[in-house]
């Protein structure tokens, strides 16, 4: 239990220290990342880690493009949808989870027959 709720706070505090770097984002790129911050919750893409690592990654290649002075839609695209989704592509799903309990559920019930 006590694991549990440590991993909680640190997870806790992990995120907001995510979320002070996209605050020193200058305002379109903070735009841009809360809307895809949001469409990569609302889709239930990953475990929830895994869309945190992919966070971590886009918050590093916003802060490489605000260095470089580039605009934000130079990484997004005009197709943020798209751009989200490729960011997603390698992360598990919930569905991928409910397929493989369905099928190890058949086959240790039915041994494959």
């Amino acid at each position: 239990m006590w694991n549990l709720l440590k991993r909680m706070v640190d997870n806790k505090k992990e995120y907001r220290e995510m979320m002070d770097r996209v605050k020193q984002l200058p305002e379109d790129y903070q735009f841009v990342y809360d809307k895809i911050q949001h469409y990569m919750w609302n889709f239930a893409k990953g475990n929830g880690y895994d869309r945190l690592k992919v966070q971590y990654e886009l918050i590093d290649l916003f802060e490489a493009g605000v260095l470089e002075g580039k605009p934000v839609l130079e990484f997004a695209g005009t197709n943020v949808a798209a751009f989200c989704d490729e960011l997603l592509a390698n992360c598990r799903t919930y569905t991928d989870d409910l397929r493989k309990t369905l099928n190890e559920s058949i086959l240790k019930k039915l041994g494959g027959k």
